[in-house]
């Protein structure tokens, strides 16, 4: 005991920082960048290949069906098996997958490759959160949550640039250019893949880069977490289910899930018809987006650990989004269009890292990981669900503006299941059993 007094707590979370995150975060780099890259190949893609806004939004929303169909199934075999393993299998098959995606000729190939994309990912995102928690102690976890997720807003950095360039390969050895972004795009999480069989480690206790004093000291502050949390609960998914932090933030993440990724999946479309801007300008919109969504979630992560509380986060940021949404919904014009999005990019990503704080700290840890899945399994049902109202709304009236009036909808409904959560848990950090 003595020995482990005296370990510093501090750069003991920084080393496991820096050897884990990075690998982590670029993993989500490359699954977020597969999942959505297709927002940048709509444009040639569903002319060239007859696409209606409703098939569009079907297999848009389709991936997110089988993933949230496989989530907390994967997630229980990444507890048997291992993260390490786990993750890289997740990878190198969704990797496959999504360079599989330039070969979609017909809409019903364009179904089977979205929901095998999803199917092959199902359980990363929560598995990572999962994965998180057992190395970072809850005071430290936003931080780290945070560091891990501005991944998301960053692909979009690196997705506005490349996308151009690739889709400017139009007719480069007989290929479309959306097909050289669907294959060039995909492959790297191949490599990722077999990068984290390599170099992720499985747990705390089996790493050579922390000493004895130095696992004793993160085991102990980790189970003083779990004691303060309550008893061991059961791995059942009807367990989690029924229990009503669980509920109450799987509502908030199928509605402003479901918001954000229907907003996602047509964003170049959206700006271009907002803004008149060429290809290559939007793209650049969307990455200057990417670089203002990772400094709000660094913010939110780092003030949230420092004041102690998650939920004032989530209900002001939901705000923000709610705005952005409603300024597309009311205005057309330039003007109103780069302030809708300004507010969406800047706020969306810290509703939903509030929302994964919380879950971390609202549920005992062990329920973790499948709370976890059930929570964005009810995300991702809502994403499904989304894209395809979306791409009804506009095949039926022509325009964007239906679509947007259904997002404002949406977010009104999870402001109120915020404010429902507030009321039972107060600031969030008082774990349920």
């Amino acid at each position: 005991m003595e020995d482990s007094k005296r370990v510093d707590g501090g750069a003991v979370l920084a080393r496991a920082g820096w050897r884990i995150i990075p690998l982590l975060g670029l993993a989500y780099l490359v699954a977020f960048m597969d999942r959505s890259n297709i927002s940048f190949a709509a444009r040639t893609m569903n002319a060239d290949l007859g696409f209606s806004a409703t098939v569009y939004g079907i297999g848009g929303g389709v991936f997110f069906l089988s993933y949230a169909l496989f989530e907390v199934p994967s997630n229980i075999l990444l507890e048997r098996v291992g993260a390490r393993l786990w993750i890289a299998r997740i990878m190198i098959t969704w990797g496959v997958i999504a360079a599989a995606m330039m070969f979609v000729r017909n809409a019903t190939t364009f179904y089977v490759l979205r929901f095998l994309l999803g199917l092959a990912e199902a359980g990363f995102f929560p598995g990572v959160i999962f994965y998180l928690s057992l190395w970072f102690p809850r005071a430290a976890r936003g931080r780290a949550i945070s560091r891990f997720y501005i991944s998301g807003p960053l692909t979009r950095v690196v997705m506005g640039v490349v996308s151009v360039w690739l889709l400017a390969l139009d007719g480069v050895a007989g290929l479309k250019g959306w097909q050289w972004l669907f294959c060039v795009e995909g492959l790297p999480a191949v490599l990722v893949g077999l990068l984290v069989l390599w170099l992720l480690p499985d747990g705390p206790d089996r790493v050579d880069w922390l000493n004895e004093e130095e696992k004793a000291w993160l085991a102990g502050e980790l189970a003083r977490d779990a004691a303060e949390a309550g008893p061991r609960g059961h791995h059942h998914p009807l367990v989690a289910l029924r229990r009503p932090a669980v509920l109450l933030l799987g509502m908030v993440g199928f509605l402003t899930g479901g918001a954000y990724f229907t907003f996602t999946l047509s964003e170049p479309q959206i700006l271009a018809l907002t803004t008149g801007w060429s290809t290559p300008s939007v793209g650049y919109l969307v990455s200057a987006g990417g670089l203002a969504g990772a400094a709000g979630m660094l913010l939110t992560g780092w003030a949230s650990d420092r004041v102690g509380t998650r939920m004032p986060f989530l209900a002001i940021s939901a705000l923000i989004v709610l705005a952005g949404y409603m300024s597309f919904a009311l205005f057309s014009g330039k003007t109103a269009g780069l302030i809708g999005y300004g507010c969406y990019v800047l706020a969306w990503g810290s509703v939903t890292l509030s929302m994964w704080m919380l879950c971390t700290d609202l549920v005992v840890p062990g329920e973790m990981a499948v709370a976890t899945a059930m929570v964005n399994t009810m995300a991702q049902t809502g994403a499904f669900v989304g894209p395809i109202l979306w791409g009804m709304a506009r095949d039926a009236t022509g325009s964007f503006r239906a679509g947007f009036w259904g997002l404002v909808a949406a977010q009104v409904a999870a402001l109120v299941f915020v404010a429902v959560l507030a009321r039972r848990h107060g600031a969030g950090r008082r774990a349920v059993s």
